[in-house]
């Protein structure tokens, strides 16, 4: 899940102009093998209603309750003299400045 978690946060923050709190928040997909051996897509609470569109075109996606396995992360940008920080809501931990 590693680099495709640092993928997704990394193009919320560069593509869609983000903050690191923002990318962090925003929810996340896996793609892995599942059970059986065979890929599958799993889907974090807020994509599950893209499962069934994703089923008639082919793939196999599942529908993840556990949002731990998307992994986890914090985030710290410089902007100038300005640090702007964020930090996974789906694990322990915050950002806090001083």
């Amino acid at each position: 899940m590693q680099p495709q978690g640092h993928l997704q946060v990394v193009s919320h923050l560069v593509d869609r102009g983000l903050d690191p709190q923002a990318a962090l928040d925003e929810p996340r997909w896996r793609l892995d093998t599942g059970g059986r051996g065979e890929w599958e897509l799993a889907l974090e609470a807020p994509f599950y209603r893209l499962a069934p569109a994703l089923a008639r075109r082919g793939h196999r996606a599942v529908c993840d309750p556990d949002s731990v396995g998307f992994g986890g992360g914090q985030a710290v940008l410089v902007r100038d003299d300005v640090l702007i920080g964020g930090s996974e809501p789906r694990k322990d931990g915050v950002a806090l400045g001083y």
